[in-house]
Parts: C-alpha cells; sequence; structure tokens
C-alpha cells in the first residue's frame, strides 16, 4: 500500500488532509470505502480520503512543522499506511 498526502489546509472553518492510497486490492478498496467514518471517493484503484481535524489535532499546525514540512507529511503518511493497515487487518 503507498499512501501520499494531495492536499492539505483550511475549508469552512476546518482544518483537512486529502489522502491517495493505492496499491490496495478492490475488496480492500471497497472494505475501507464502506466502514471508514471519513469521506471516501474511489478512483479505478485509488481510494481517496478526506480527513477533517480539530485545530489542536492538526498534524501540520505547529511551529516545527512550518519549518520541517517535508518531515511531518512524510510521518503523516507513515502514520496513515500504518492506521489503515491495522484496519484492513479486520476484513
Amino acid at each position: 500500500m503507498i499512501v501520499k498526502i494531495l492536499d492539505y489546509g483550511d475549508e469552512d472553518n476546518s482544518k483537512f488532509i486529502v489522502y491517495h492510497v493505492e496499491g490496495l486490492s478492490n475488496s480492500q478498496i471497497a472494505f475501507l470505502d464502506e466502514n471508514l467514518d471519513e469521506k471516501t471517493t474511489v478512483d479505478g484503484d485509488v481510494l481517496k480520503i478526506k480527513m477533517y481535524f480539530e485545530s489542536q489535532l492538526y498534524p501540520f499546525q505547529s511551529d516545527a512543522a512550518k519549518i520541517r514540512l517535508d518531515d511531518f507529511i512524510a510521518r503523516e503518511e507513515i502514520e496513515m499506511n500504518v492506521f489503515l493497515s491495522s484496519f484492513l487487518d479486520e476484513m
């Protein structure tokens, strides 16, 4: 599974991140699409997840994140990969 962050920022006074997930089987995509609480869309063999955060939980809000943004993006992609992998274990 490969997780990439496509977009992030503010929308309607909420913080969000859009994840692009590929390398999953059709059944894994369907399982995640049906069972995740977050907004999901499927485009062929790619799952997109839009996740909203409360300000205090948003991973890109700190001063350190602004200086080392690439590191924070990489960490967030790894954390989402681990989360999705554990979620798929329930499949």
